[in-house]
């Protein structure tokens, strides 16, 4: 857990302000999916910011409307504007464009492709409207996701700067509290909103084995096993892309 968490947030939005100002960029857009990552990195971002720089963004695609609504909630606690751009019929589209000229291998592949094709398509999102405003991108994943790659590639993790990286689910939970955000959302079982499950139903391990495992390297016997396989798995997410280098 984090010893001093005055100063560390202090730390993290000096950071986040200095970034945003050596870029040159007039402000930040986060997707807003109503989690306690998003909400926390929004918190993080109008505290370092303001409220004027911050522009957070609803990307729905045949999604929960609980999470739409928290969305709402996350946006008004701070006190920063939220728009809603549904892509539901720009998935549903490409779905049936690619679906005409390839089939998957395997079934489970082809659930898994269409499921982290909307991530992607919300990233894709996000970067043409900070295109359009001169914003930078943050991130809004976890350290525990990263370890065990519950990330998608080019999805949830593209980004240009992320201020909760290295951060446990716990640490996040712990600066979310320190500043304020919702009960309703810290409380929040969490879930990328596409699959019908929470994270801990799909991974099959929970998020405090995950960080016992981070800080310790070891944790309970059969989550341990799970943790180490997806870990190793998973390690091409978190490499920079190869590059041959020439001779």
């Amino acid at each position: 857990m984090i010893k001093e968490i005055q100063k560390e947030v202090q730390e993290i939005t000096k950071w986040i302000k200095n970034y945003v100002e050596e870029a040159r960029a007039d402000g930040v857009v986060i997707g807003n999916s109503g989690g306690k990552d998003c909400a926390t990195v929004i918190a993080l971002a109008q505290k370092a910011l303001g409220s004027d720089k911050v522009l957070t963004v609803s990307i729905p695609c045949n999604s929960i409307k609980a999470d739409m609504e928290d969305a709402k909630l996350i946006a008004e606690a701070f006190d920063v504007p939220l728009i809603k751009v549904d892509i539901s019929e720009t998935y549903q589209a490409l779905e049936k464009q690619i679906d005409k000229v390839i089939m998957p291998k395997e079934e489970w592949r082809g659930r898994e492709a269409k499921i982290n094709t909307k991530p992607r398509l919300r990233m894709t999102t996000l970067y043409y409207i900070a295109q359009n405003r001169n914003y930078l991108v943050m991130g809004t994943g976890n350290k525990c996701e990263a370890v065990v790659g519950y990330t998608t590639k080019w999805g949830d993790n593209a980004h240009d700067f992320n201020p909760i990286a290295e951060f446990t689910v716990e640490e996040v939970l712990q600066i979310a509290e320190y500043l304020g955000v919702p009960d309703k959302i810290i409380k929040k079982a969490p879930n990328d909103g596409l699959g019908g499950l929470t994270d801990e139903e799909k991974l099959g391990v929970t998020y405090k084995q995950i960080a016992e495992y981070i800080e310790t390297g070891k944790t309970e016997e059969k989550a341990m096993e799970i943790i180490v396989r997806k870990e190793k798995i998973a390690e091409h997410k978190r490499k920079p892309i190869p590059v041959y280098h020439r001779l």
